[in-house]
């Protein structure tokens, strides 16, 4: 992903509301399987790490973007940004810049 589609990303997650939260347990669990039927639905998916959960959110970020396959776009403060395009070319929402 070059710099130019990960600043288009950020732009759109910014005006984007977190749609999962992610507690004390963690990833452990449904949250993979949560996270993944998002992502594959919208493509572009916002994360909330609550203040109980004690692991680190950059270790995090990078479980569950080998978990789901999908790229992190951003980790700012307590959330993480997910990118993971549709498999079909005609159902993408996102048409990232060259």
């Amino acid at each position: 992903m070059t710099s130019k589609q990960r600043a288009y990303l950020k732009g759109i997650a910014m005006v984007t509301d977190p749609c999962l939260n992610i507690g004390k347990d963690g990833i452990e669990g449904s949250v993979t399987d949560a996270v993944l039927e998002a992502i594959d639905k919208r493509e572009l998916v916002k994360l909330n790490v609550l203040k109980n959960c004690m692991e680190d959110i950059q270790e995090l970020a990078r479980v569950l973007s080998e978990r789901t396959h999908s790229e992190v776009v951003q980790v700012i403060g307590r959330r993480i940004v997910l990118y993971k395009p549709a498999k079909k070319k005609e159902d993408r929402r996102i048409v990232l810049p060259k």
